[in-house]
């Protein structure tokens, strides 16, 4: 709802009252959506109806967003569900059209989602047989060697601009494994495994928890396929981390648990990534004592770890690894002070090359200032993150920014949360691309 600024005159709440979106803002009245949070809810179960798509969402920032004096253009999938929902298409509930915008037809909406599952699916399904060919030994060490550049990559540049190449990569390990023999074979299942298991996180940053599934589904079958014990339990917790971002935490535990049924013979690092995440999924459950008992479990592992598997690393590339995931957890189980105790030693050490990672580890610590009680501390981080979120596109840092917003509530009608919307204008643009 609009309220003038303090000190204003009535000439600029006039112009105010003017210039934001009052046609959508009728529009949802006469659905009875009476707030805005209420009608972003129901959008998103109108158009996870109408797309068949249960990952289909729209914030409530969005949505105010919309309503404000910059509604922007939604995406076109988002334009085909306001138009089912509402009787209109964006053009006349006051949107800012874009000069070459046609409407869609009807048939239009099946083809957006199939187009999108297609080209998710491209590089993992490509039909055979192909061509036999002959496949050098040293092409396995390539690609483990490649897979370590990818890596730094994606900390450096966020998921977008790599999902092309790495799935690409995929697609040509997956036609040399259909030639090679023996344990060049053997080598090329394995190191397709960790390629198909990069795909799916790089898709799960980007917030297609679709296309993430997909993928963690043909990493543990490129795993299963390799008979290595060690990559089918890193691809049961690959799993559990797409549970775990679905707010699931029931599931992430059980996948952790079957991942450790073997665990006297998993090596370390593939019990500390079972353990850490397993905590996830209990602190999903509102279960500190379980967090704590697994976070220090899994420390005590951690100094244990020194293979030379080429998957996997995060636990020894990322600065305070466990602490991250303790903090994180703590933020999930609403202990705003001790998350926040624990952010600020996990930044400290933490570089700042490491862009994307650094902006997610932000966002959590903002919301855990909010949680504490610290709404200008938080929106001073939150200027940080909204620079980093808009540059690299994770939609993991921008769901952090969502939450930060819902903790910030009770703040919404003070000058701070006028100027946390302001701050977080540029990522509600970012997001609604």
């Amino acid at each position: 709802m609009w309220r003038p600024r303090r000190g204003t005159g009535g000439g600029r709440r006039q112009t105010d009252r003017m210039s934001r979106n009052d046609a959508l803002r009728a529009a949802r009245l006469r659905r009875g959506w009476r707030t805005v949070e209420a009608a972003a809810r129901a959008l998103q179960e109108h158009g996870q109806r109408l797309l068949d798509d249960p990952h289909f969402t729209v914030s409530a920032r969005t949505w105010r967003r919309w309503e404000g004096d910059r509604p922007g253009w939604p995406p076109e999938e988002t334009a085909i569900v306001l138009h089912d929902a509402l009787g209109h298409w964006p053009e006349d509930l006051g949107f800012t059209t874009p000069s070459g915008w046609t409407r869609p037809e009807h048939h239009q909406e099946h083809d957006v989602r199939r187009r999108s599952f297609m080209s998710v699916t491209a590089a993992a399904l490509i039909p055979g047989p192909v061509v036999s060919q002959h496949v050098d030994p040293a092409l396995v060490t390539y690609f483990q060697e490649q897979l370590e550049g990818h890596y730094r990559a994606d900390m450096l540049l966020g998921p977008h601009d790599l999902i092309g190449t790495v799935s690409a990569q995929y697609q040509l390990i997956d036609k040399l494994v259909r030639s090679a023999k023996g344990e060049i074979r053997s080598g090329l299942l394995r190191v397709g495994a960790a390629y198909a298991a990069l795909v799916g996180w790089l898709y799960q940053d980007a917030g297609d928890m679709a296309g993430a599934s997909f993928w963690r589904g043909v990493t543990q079958e490129m795993a299963i396929r390799s008979r290595d014990l060690h990559l089918i339990g890193y691809s049961l917790v690959n799993q559990a981390q797409v549970r775990t971002d679905l707010k699931d935490g029931q599931a992430a535990v059980d996948l952790c648990e079957a991942a450790l049924e073997n665990a006297d013979r998993l090596t370390p690092k593939v019990r500390v990534m079972a353990i850490q995440q397993c905590a996830h999924g209990a602190s999903l459950m509102g279960d500190r004592s379980a967090v704590d008992r697994l976070i220090d479990e899994a420390d005590r592992i951690l100094p244990r770890v020194d293979d030379d598997l080429p998957w996997g690393n995060a636990c020894r590339r990322t600065p305070a690894y466990l602490e991250v995931q303790r903090a994180t957890c703590y933020g999930q189980l609403g202990l705003g002070a001790e998350a926040m105790g624990l952010w600020n030693q996990v930044l400290a050490v933490v570089p700042q090359a490491a862009r994307r990672d650094r902006g997610v580890y932000l966002a959590r610590h903002a919301t855990a200032a909010a949680v504490a009680g610290e709404p200008d501390q938080a929106l001073e981080i939150a200027r940080q993150v909204t620079v980093i979120a808009a540059e690299t596109r994770s939609a993991r840092m921008i769901r952090e920014l969502s939450t930060l917003e819902r903790v910030m509530r009770p703040w919404h009608d003070a000058t701070i949360g006028r100027e946390l919307i302001e701050v977080l204008t540029p990522v509600a643009m970012v997001e609604g691309s």
